[in-house]
């Protein structure tokens, strides 16, 4: 940076900076460097000092270790691979749903020889976009040389059943997780090390990690970025990207296409309005990519919305109580309810009658309890008799695969609708099925979540009969959502890095956090908790053991925290760890207990 610094005061970057990086063959030499991404270009050159440092020294030190990390499949063999996985269901029975899906493979395979840069590609629920995106993303690493896929996605229950699949097409021992909750059986020391720089064919992690290194200033964190360049991300459920990360993350995007030629595809079922320019709520303003920036892969003509409608949508506008939700339940045999809050699924299950056929899912549950629930759910549902009725938040509404007749969803944001009727009705093999939205009495919307509700109950009133799966409704409602919303950089990371003598690296790096890590995270006594920490308090933490209590992890408020340590609910057995011993503060039905009820109950006991 120092030698920088003198052309930077002059304003000539522009003019010479393209000159003084070395020509990688990632960008034209000509390339001109805008200001604000000169931030980007420092710490990807960091990340390659970084990890050459790292990996000269393990060459030295651990020569095991840095012969591990050789011998990938090339892409060619990962091509080879997708070919025959799809060739099996090529003889699928050819329903009209599966003849569409087949479509929408054959667009991806054709348009991934387009050249690199940023894709989109939105595919109404149930149109099969996983393996699309796959398929596109490595024909378009096939065709262009790119040197890996990274897939990110927002919600960990999606990456451990996205990841499985990745397995199964392309063997164990070319995809990596990273995460936080990653299966103790699919680690082992290869896989650790391909964590550490990303440096193997799939990489499948959170937005999280991916967006959060992008604005690092941590040796760890920046060491994978290289790894990002001339290689394809797959940003599947890109709709989940906060809005108040909008214009830091639209540049970062907008900086690795333009600069280290990346080629990124955002992949949803209900695509927001990434391009052009915004007005918000106030004085802010998004200033998203150019609209020709954005290369679109299912034309409007393939008339997507239409031949993958397999459900009406119903509103109700009265508000009803969760005694009328848990009545209106218990009249279907099948029945899914999704809502906003964990303290509402809890209040709707405990007015149902008692009943082994009634399930509840939310964020109260360890990851662990979570997948048994749902492998539970799934197995009686393929049973295809008996009942199902499911109470759940909205970690449902992302790429779990289940499939109900009758769904009922609290009021939200268009995009969260549309997640939900995708699991009604996902097969299309019924004629009348029905998700229908309704409003808790007594609810009061907090957060990013009050500005989708208020401009989706604004689109009811202005146009009550719309299409509420066609694209131009959904383009509408992305537009009111705009106009209510604060900010699009909560954090202001333009401001503090558009003078490239003068980027914050550390302050950006300390308030660049996707999501609000603002409370605390406990573990909970279920299934063989108790037996790990146990090994914690003898043996000590280590990077296996703290992945595998993280299977028994609950995140709750600061308040929360603070009123189970005021009752002696929390113990600390080993410093930062914080876990609740008494079995009786864990329900094997709705999970962690922290309310005042069960407080009084658990020491009258």
């Amino acid at each position: 940076m120092d030698e920088l610094r003198p052309l930077l005061r002059e304003g000539r970057v522009a003019d010479e900076v393209s000159c003084m990086v070395p020509d990688v063959g990632l960008r034209p030499p000509a390339m001109k460097l805008k200001k604000d991404e000169i931030h980007h270009l420092v710490r990807m050159l960091y990340s390659c000092l970084v990890d050459a440092d790292y990996l000269d020294t393990e060459q030295f030190m651990d020569e095991k270790s840095s012969r591990m990390r050789e011998n990938y499949s090339s892409v060619r063999e990962l091509k080879e691979r997708l070919e025959r996985y799809v060739g099996k269901f090529s003889s699928a029975i050819p329903t009209e749903l599966n003849l569409l899906r087949n479509e929408v493979q054959r667009i991806c395979a054709e348009k991934s020889a387009m050249a690199s840069g940023v894709f989109e590609l939105t595919v109404p629920t149930g149109g099969g976009k996983t393996i699309a995106s796959v398929i596109w993303a490595v024909n378009h690493a096939f065709r262009h040389g790119k040197e890996r896929i990274i897939i990110a996605i927002p919600f960990t229950s999606i990456i451990i059943q996205t990841a499985q699949v990745l397995r199964d097409i392309f063997g164990q021992e070319n995809v990596v997780e990273h995460h936080s909750v990653v299966a103790d059986e699919m680690v082992n020391d290869r896989n650790k090390l391909a964590t550490e720089n990303w440096d193997a064919p799939i990489i499948v992690t959170t937005n999280v990690q991916l967006f959060e290194s992008m604005f690092s200033n941590r040796p760890s964190k920046c060491r994978k970025l290289h790894s990002l360049a001339n290689s394809v991300v797959v940003l599947d459920e890109a709709q989940s990207l906060p809005r108040s990360f909008m214009q830091p993350v639209a540049d970062a995007i907008s900086a690795y296409a333009r600069i280290f030629g990346t080629s990124f595809l955002l992949c949803t079922a209900t695509q927001p309005l990434i391009s052009g320019c915004h007005k918000g709520c106030g004085s802010a303003e998004y200033r998203g990519l150019d609209a020709d920036e954005i290369r679109r892969i299912a034309d409007r003509s393939m008339a997507l919305h239409d031949r993958l409608r397999r459900v009406d949508m119903r509103f109700d506008m009265e508000e009803l109580t969760s005694e009328d939700i848990a009545r209106k339940i218990e009249c279907d045999q099948r029945v899914l309810c999704i809502v906003n809050t964990r303290g509402i699924a809890s209040e709707i299950y405990g007015c149902l009658s008692e009943s082994d056929d009634n399930f509840h899912l939310s964020r109260m549950m360890c990851p662990l309890h979570i997948r048994r629930c749902l492998a539970e759910i799934k197995d009686r549902l393929d049973a295809e008799s008996g009942s199902v009725r499911v109470v759940a938040t909205q970690l449902v509404e992302a790429g779990v695969d289940i499939d109900f007749p009758v769904v009922y969803r609290q009021m939200a944001g268009l995009d969260s609708l549309l997640q939900a009727a995708g699991r009604c009705n996902r097969e299309g093999r019924l004629s009348d099925a029905v998700t229908y939205v309704f409003r808790k009495r007594g609810y009061i919307p907090r957060g990013s979540i009050k500005e989708s509700i208020y401009a989706m109950e604004e689109l009811i009133r202005l146009k009550p009969d719309s299409d509420w799966f066609d694209p131009d409704t959904i383009k509408e409602y992305y537009g009111l959502l705009y106009k209510r919303t604060p900010t699009f950089d909560s954090q202001n990371v333009g401001k503090m890095s558009a003078s490239p003598e003068e980027v914050r690296y550390e302050e950006i790096a300390r308030r660049f956090k996707l999501i609000d890590d603002d409370g605390m995270t406990l573990i909970v006594n279920y299934a063989y908790a108790n037996a790990l920490i146990s090994r914690l308090k003898h043996e000590g933490p280590s990077r296996s053991l703290m992945r595998e209590l993280g299977q028994f992890s609950v995140g709750v408020t600061r308040r929360q925290f603070a009123e189970m340590c005021s009752a002696g609910m929390v113990e600390e057995p080993w410093s930062g760890v914080y876990y609740v011993a008494d079995p009786l503060l864990y329900d094997c039905k709705v999970g962690l207990k922290t309310g005042n009820d069960y407080l009084e109950q658990t020491f009258v006991i």
